[in-house]
């Protein structure tokens, strides 16, 4: 093609833009990729890498690594919180025959993405630090963006454009594409703390708990030393100020109140944030395409977020370097808005909504029965295997190869 000797441009140094720029990178595409940021982001943020994931990884050769420097954890459990009742253990072990990666691995975003910006960086590709993107221009053999460097901005050209600028893309704003959808009206608090509560209270590395008045997500991660860290996840009060939630005796008095022990709780991070639910109504404009954040965001009960924006990494990457190698016509580029935007509604939307009604669910008869489908569903090995299917997301990449 006439634009094969133009790069494709990456806004985004995320996991989601430097996984795609690597993935087309060694499909021998130039790449590169600007971030607003002076460097990659270690505050705590997603961790979990579904099986499905792990599959795209490997066939990047950074499958390995996140295993080394992640934690595996094979099952995850569903608990009564009033009662301290565990209702349900999932091992995805049952999917065996089904991925050769049959687990989760707890691995920081910020791992993930300082992997592959080293691989990306020993391909001779780009990754520029405090370089905002701030303006988009479309043409028909190109796209341009206008990038700010400590003040001093500059127009850089490209064949294609990958948005993976977060929820607050400037890409998306830029091209006037509508993020339908809805804020929660609480906020998400996460405290990190290195007491352990498998050996303590018996949680899983992967728990979820149901509760009327404060449901919980629990998660294990390795921390960067490995020496292991627990992160607990509830929900804020509406209207709650910073200080009522973040400060050492409410944050204290939560922990307390999830499981009692003598003295404080050793506190490493908190992080208050806002959760939407929000879906771009289009994933392509032009030459530009959006992925991760950009494109969609999502409550993160189920840890689905963060791996649906490295399948979309995945697949654009795919799509561009079949036509920019002259595989594929251009109009082929269409299929990344028609596969990736369904996909993400139907898997990741419905599902994480469902996953929080689930927990915040305060009718006792509703609570009873949606223990009573977690406890069948896990006793039945059909069930329970098209159950992980589904929530690990190897159904929705199967669902994408067949179409």
């Amino acid at each position: 093609m006439s634009d094969c000797g133009q790069p494709v441009l990456v806004a985004g140094g995320g996991p989601v833009g430097v996984i795609a720029a690597l993935a087309l990178a060694q499909k021998g595409i130039a790449v590169r990729v600007f971030e607003a940021a002076d460097r990659v982001n270690d505050m705590p943020r997603a961790s979990t890498t579904h099986p499905a994931t792990l599959e795209m990884l490997a066939g990047l050769g950074l499958v390995e690594e996140v295993i080394a420097r992640g934690l595996v954890a094979r099952t995850f459990q569903f608990w009564d919180r009033p009662n301290q009742r565990l209702v349900a253990e999932f091992d995805h072990a049952i999917l065996k025959d089904d991925t050769a990666y049959p687990f989760v691995v707890q691995c920081e975003q910020h791992k993930l993405a300082a992997m592959a910006i080293e691989r990306l960086r020993a391909l001779g590709a780009e990754v520029h630090f405090s370089a905002r993107v701030e303006g988009v221009e479309t043409f028909d053999d190109r796209v341009e963006i206008v990038v700010d460097r400590d003040g001093c901005s500059e127009r850089v050209a490209g064949s294609y454009l990958i948005g993976a600028d977060g929820g607050r893309s400037t890409v998306r704003k830029a091209l006037g594409i509508e993020f339908e959808g809805y804020t929660f009206p609480e906020r998400f608090l996460v405290l990190t703390t290195s007491v352990d509560f498998a050996a303590q209270q018996g949680a899983g590395f992967r728990s979820y708990f149901s509760d009327p008045d404060e449901w919980a997500n629990l998660f294990k991660v390795a921390g960067d030393d490995g020496s292991g860290l627990w992160r607990v996840v509830f929900p804020t009060i509406p209207g709650e100020t910073d200080e009522e939630v973040l400060g050492d005796e409410p944050a204290q008095h939560r922990l307390q109140k999830f499981f009692p022990r003598p003295g404080d709780y050793p506190l490493i991070h908190r992080n208050l944030y806002n959760v939407h639910q929000r879906v771009a109504a289009s994933f392509q404009k032009y030459r530009v395409f959006l992925a991760g954040d950009a494109a969609h965001v999502n409550n993160p009960i189920g840890g689905l977020g963060l791996n649906c924006g490295i399948h979309d990494a995945i697949e654009i990457a795919q799509l561009l370097a079949d036509v920019l190698h002259g595989r594929r016509p251009e109009s082929a580029l269409a299929l990344y808005d028609q596969r990736r935007r369904p996909i993400n509604i139907e898997y990741v939307q419905q599902q994480t909504v469902a996953n929080k009604k689930r927990l915040e669910e305060k009718d006792p008869a509703k609570r009873e029965a949606n223990f009573d489908f977690l406890r069948r569903t896990a006793a039945d090995p059909q069930l329970h295997r098209a159950f992980l299917l589904r929530t690990s997301l190897l159904e929705s990449v199967r669902r994408n190869a067949a179409t």
